[in-house]
């Protein structure tokens, strides 16, 4: 039997699923790789940390892991953090349409993808998913989930109806969960960025959306066909996305929507009896624009040298200047990445003077990661 050393891994699968000596206050590294299994292609995830102790799941220091397939988080799971992983499935969509609906016969590719069934006080950081049937799904069972940092797209699939699977599609009752500084887009009409949706039976209640970029596809929806309560969506920034909160319920108990930016898109507040909305700013396709620049820089809570940077370029130029004193010192270096080529190379790299970065510009909006040179 392996040792559970660098030398002597474990395999990934057993690691995962609790088989191996794992305890709270642990860290699993995973060594430099692809994961890869068929046809059970999630890894299935049972690992008990707690509140002082949790358990780490990450890449060793440097490495790259990419996990070709996904993730299933399972009861007892509990106080473990899920981090700087890349997710995503190798077997390419169709080239044609499929059939209609959700679970189509001939999708024949892996469903992909991290799957939060049973987890409790979990936290899923600064995770790159893409090529996936969907994005994240986190269900009622998952209770005070963290979803923080993470970078969803091009998910999903199309069918002869429509475009199928979502960034993330959740529902919610216990606890709450928070989404926050992540960074979606869709590759589908038909698809959604945020999906906290669910019937008349099903529960969307209790959601702490913050500090996130939805961009070029993907409406932005939290609602469904039973009321929901306790709903709260701060500083989010949207390009060519709507952002909708309630939806068939006949009712909706109250939510806080304040300091969104939404762009090319609306903004839908559903029959709820308490609303707080204020400092949201909305701005139609056909409707004139402000002058001047809006860049925002979010710094990364988990990792201080990342932030995503996302510029409404209202002036058209050619390049802007963004403030970066929480994330800079004068002098130092920075590069900034496409979040849909994490690993590629650079769109740019420029030196921090003053506390300000130059981006360069080629249209009215752009999104970036933002990393720290060593």
């Amino acid at each position: 039997m392996n040792a559970g050393t660098k030398e002597s891994p474990w395999d990934i699968a057993s690691a995962l699923d609790g088989k191996q000596n794992i305890t709270a206050g642990d860290t699993l590294f995973l060594l430099e790789g692809t994961y890869k299994r068929r046809p059970k292609e999630l890894f299935e995830v049972r690992l008990i940390g707690t509140a002082e102790k949790p358990i780490h799941i990450r890449p060793l220091a440097g490495t790259r892991v990419r996990i070709d397939g996904g993730l299933s988080i399972q009861s007892p799971s509990a106080h473990i953090w899920i981090r700087d992983l890349e997710i995503f499935v190798s077997e390419p969509v169709p080239k044609e349409p499929v059939s209609p609906g959700s679970h189509p016969n001939d999708l024949n590719r892996p469903w992909g993808g991290v799957h939060m069934y049973g987890g409790k006080n979990c936290k899923y950081i600064n995770l790159i998913i893409h090529n996936c049937n969907q994005g994240i799904s986190c269900w009622k069972g998952e209770i005070d989930a963290e979803i923080y940092g993470c970078i969803i797209y091009n998910n999903g699939w199309l069918g002869t109806d429509r475009g199928h699977g979502h960034c993330i599609y959740t529902q919610n009752d216990q606890g709450i969960k928070v989404i926050s500084n992540c960074i979606m887009s869709c590759r589908y009409d038909g698809t959604y960025t945020l999906h906290a949706y669910g019937s008349e039976r099903a529960y969307v209640n209790n959601y702490l959306v913050e500090d996130n970029i939805f961009y070029n596809k993907g409406p932005f929806l939290i609602g469904g066909g039973r009321p929901s309560h306790n709903i709260r969506v701060f500083r989010n920034y949207l390009y060519n996305v709507g952002m909708r909160i309630g939806y068939s319920a006949p009712y909706n108990e109250n939510c806080e929507v304040r300091d969104n930016i939404i762009v090319n898109g609306e903004l839908s507040i559903v029959r709820y009896r308490n609303t707080m909305q204020e400092g949201n700013l909305v701005i139609r396709k056909d409707q004139e624009r402000p002058r001047g620049v809006k860049a925002v820089l979010l710094p990364n809570r988990y990792d201080q040298n990342r932030a995503h940077l996302t510029v409404y370029n209202w002036d058209m130029a050619e390049k802007v200047r963004a403030t970066a004193k929480h994330l800079f010192k004068s002098g130092e270096t920075f590069r900034l990445m496409n979040p849909q080529d994490f690993f590629g190379s650079p769109v740019v790299q420029g030196t921090c003077y003053g506390n300000v970065i130059d981006v360069p510009m080629k249209s009215e909006f752009a999104v970036f990661v933002v990393l720290k040179n060593d």
